[in-house]
C-alpha cells in the first residue's frame, strides 16, 4: 500500500517529537537527581563539619584542662570554657537549622543537647578544680565516658546522613544507567529520521521540479496548439466565407441561364426538357439555401466577453414569436410563454437559437391538430432550464442525440424541407454559452427541447 509523502513526513515528525519528549523527561529526572545529590552532599558536609567542630571544641577543652593541670601554664585556659561553650552553641543551632526537615535528626540533636549540657558542666567543674589544684581522677573518668557518648551520638547522626547519601547515589546510578541508552537511542533515531526526511523531501522536491517542468512543457504545447487552432479557425471561417461567395456566383449564372432558357425557348422545348429545367432550378435553390446555412453555422456561437450582456429572455422570445407570426398563423398555432429569468449571453445568438427551435416545431406540426407550443423555465442555483414543448409529430427517442448533428435528417426532402443544419446551430450556440441542450420525443405526440444555460457566464467573468 502506497503511503502519501505528507503522511510519511507527519509520522516522522511525530516520532521525532515523541523521542524529544522522552529524552527531555529523562534529562529532567537525571538533572533533578544530580541536583538533589549535590544539595544533599552539601547538606551532609555541613552537618559533618558542624559535628566535627563540636567534638573538636570539646576535645580541645579537655586537652586544655589536662595541659594546665600538668604544666600550670594559664595559656591552656585561653580561650575560656565559657567562650568555647558559645562556639559549641553556635554550631549546635546551625545543626538545628540544617536538619529542621528531619524528625530523626532533631531527636538525636535533643539527646546531643543534653549530653553537651552535661559535658559543659563537667568542663566548668574540671576547670574550677584544676585552678584550685584539686586532684579528682573520678571526674576524668566521668568526662571520658561523657565524651564517648557524645562521639557515639555524633556518629549516629553521621550514619543517618551517609545512609541517605548512599540512597541518593543509588538513584543517581539508576537514572544514569537509563540515561546513556536513552540518549544513544534517541540520537540514533533523530539521525535516522533526519536522513529519512532529507531523502524524502529531496525526492519529493525533484519530483515536483519534474512535474513543474512537464507542466510548463504541456502549457507551452497547449498554447502553441491554441494558436494553431485559432489560426485554423480563422482560415476555415475565411475559407467558408470565400467559398460561399465563390459558389454563389456559379449558382447565379445557372439560375440566370435557366431563366433565359425558359423565357426564350420555353415554348419550343419538349415537356421532359422543361421538367429537367424545373428540377435544375430547384436544385440551385436548395444549393443556395445550403450554402447560406453553412455560412450561418460557421458564424454561430462566436461570442467574446465584450459581447456578453444581460438578456431579458421573456422579451427576446416574444420578439422571436413576432418574427414567426406569419408561419404561426398558417398553422393556427398557440404559443404559451411563462416568465423566464434574465440570462447573460449574446442576444443575437439567443434569438437565432429560439428562432430555430420554434421554427422546427412549426415545421413538424401534426397535420390533424392545432399546434400548441409551451415555453417555461426552472431555475436552480446558477442554472436555468428552458423547456420548449410542442404537440407535433415528435420523433423516436433513439435519435435524440443524432438530431443535433450536422446534416442529420429524420425525414426525406420530399416530406419536409430543410438542410439538417438548424439544430446543429442550436447546439453550437448553447455549447458556446457553457450550457447543454437535450431533446425528448414521442412519435405522434410531440417533442420537448430542454435548454440549460448558466444565469451568469462565470468563466468569462473570471477571464476578465
Amino acid at each position: 500500500m502506497h503511503i502519501p509523502v505528507q503522511k510519511k513526513i507527519r509520522l516522522g515528525f511525530f516520532i521525532a517529537f515523541t523521542v524529544i519528549i522522552v529524552a527531555s523527561i529523562c534529562s529532567f529526572l537525571v538533572t533533578k537527581t544530580l541536583l538533589d545529590n549535590a544539595r544533599w552532599l552539601n547538606h551532609t558536609i555541613e552537618i559533618s563539619k558542624s559535628l566535627e567542630v563540636i567534638t573538636k571544641q570539646l576535645k580541645d577543652a579537655e586537652s586544655a584542662i589536662r595541659g594546665y593541670s600538668i604544666t600550670g601554664d594559664t595559656a591552656f585556659l585561653r580561650p575560656t570554657m565559657q567562650q568555647r561553650s558559645i562556639k559549641i552553641e553556635e554550631e549546635y543551632m546551625m545543626l538545628r537549622r540544617i536538619t529542621a526537615e528531619s524528625r530523626q535528626q532533631q531527636l538525636h540533636l535533643d539527646t546531643l543537647k543534653k549530653l553537651l549540657d552535661k559535658k559543659y558542666q563537667q568542663l566548668i567543674a574540671g576547670e574550677a578544680k584544676v585552678t584550685s589544684r584539686q586532684k579528682d581522677t573520678s571526674a576524668v573518668q566521668e568526662g571520658e565516658k561523657s565524651m564517648d557518648r557524645i562521639d557515639r551520638k555524633v556518629q549516629d547522626m553521621l550514619n543517618i546522613e551517609n545512609a541517605k547519601l548512599r540512597q541518593k547515589s543509588r538513584l543517581q546510578s539508576f537514572f544514569s544507567a537509563i540515561w546513556i541508552p536513552v540518549i544513544f537511542i534517541s540520537s540514533l533515531m533523530a539521525i535516522l529520521i533526519g536522513i529519512y526526511s532529507y531523502v524524502t523531501l529531496t525526492r519529493e522536491f525533484r519530483l515536483q521540479l519534474h512535474i513543474e517542468s512537464r507542466l510548463k512543457s504541456y502549457q507551452h504545447d497547449l498554447q502553441q496548439n491554441i494558436k494553431l487552432l485559432n489560426k485554423s479557425n480563422e482560415e476555415l471561417e475565411q475559407f467558408a466565407y470565400v467559398a460561399s461567395h465563390d459558389l454563389q456566383e456559379p449558382l447565379r449564372k445557372i439560375s440566370t441561364f435557366s431563366d433565359r432558357l425558359q423565357t426564350k425557348y420555353g415554348d419550343h422545348l419538349p415537356s421532359d426538357a422543361t421538367d429537367l429545367i424545373h428540377r435544375m432550378v430547384g436544385a440551385v435553390g436548395r444549393m443556395r439555401i445550403l450554402i447560406n446555412d453553412l455560412l450561418l453555422f460557421s458564424r454561430a456561437g462566436r461570442i467574446t466577453p465584450e459581447n456578453i450582456v444581460k438578456v431579458d429572455m421573456t422579451q427576446l422570445i416574444q420578439e422571436v414569436i413576432s418574427d414567426l407570426e406569419v408561419s404561426l398563423q398558417e398553422k393556427r398555432a398557440v404559443v404559451n410563454i411563462a416568465p423566464i429569468p434574465v440570462i447573460e449571453g449574446t442576444p443575437t445568438s439567443f434569438h437565432q437559437l429560439f428562432q430555430n427551435i420554434i421554427a422546427n416545431a412549426i415545421k413538424f406540426a401534426h397535420p390533424e391538430r392545432q399546434l400548441v407550443i409551451n415555453i417555461r423555465s426552472e431555475q436552480e442555483n446558477n442554472e436555468c432550464k428552458i423547456f420548449v414543448e410542442d404537440n407535433g409529430i415528435g420523433f423516436d427517442p433513439t435519435y435524440a442525440e443524432r438530431i443535433f448533428l450536422l446534416f442529420q435528417r429524420l425525414h426525406g426532402m420530399s416530406e419536409y424541407s430543410g438542410t439538417g443544419i438548424g439544430l446543429a446551430i442550436c447546439k453550437k450556440i448553447v455549447d458556446s454559452h457553457h450550457g447543454h441542450i437535450t431533446a425528448l420525443g414521442t412519435p405522434g405526440q410531440g417533442a420537448t427541447f430542454i435548454i440549460t444555460l448558466p444565469i451568469t457566464q462565470t468563466l468569462y467573468n473570471e477571464e476578465n
